[in-house]
């Protein structure tokens, strides 16, 4: 494993991170839906055309699994990450259609060092999903745990 290059530090309240754009797969999103959350506007086309959607979509939680995958591959997969104890919000504000082409992004709303472990520092984030650039089809709002760069085990050697 590589040395992270993201910190607690590097990620100030009002940092705004793009973590780029994902289109969703049918094919995908399907298999998700049939095993997941098989409800009838999720996996059946003529269920869906007849739905308040007017057409299949993606379940909320395959949405926000796109988030996380945007988000891993943008920073957690490089940062010095410790995990989450969870959130406050999760919202999905549109359906998510097939072929839709939906851009990450998060905002960091607060952070602070954790006064029990002080190796450890909080980040209060935002998450979120656009389509066309406009229109929100997924937020959330949680806890992010990441270490600080000062305790860092080679910190101390330089």
């Amino acid at each position: 494993m590589t040395a992270p290059e993201v910190w607690f530090e590097d990620l100030p309240a009002g940092r705004r991170i793009a973590l780029g754009t994902v289109v969703v797969d049918r094919d995908e999103m399907l298999a998700f839906n049939r095993r997941f959350d098989p409800q009838p506007f999720h996996v059946d086309d003529e269920a869906a055309r007849a739905s308040l959607f007017g057409g299949l979509c993606a379940s909320g939680w395959f949405t926000a699994s796109l988030w996380m995958r945007c988000y891993v591959d943008s920073v957690l997969s490089r940062s010095a990450s410790m995990g989450s104890p969870g959130g406050d919000e999760i919202a999905w504000p549109a359906p998510v259609f097939p072929g839709d082409r939906l851009e990450a992004g998060m905002e960091v709303v607060a952070a602070r060092v954790s006064a029990s472990r002080p190796q450890l520092g909080l980040i209060t984030l935002t998450g979120s999903l656009t389509r066309d650039g406009a229109t929100e089809v997924f937020r959330a709002r949680f806890t992010g745990m990441f270490g600080r760069r000062e305790h860092a085990p080679d910190a101390a050697t330089g």
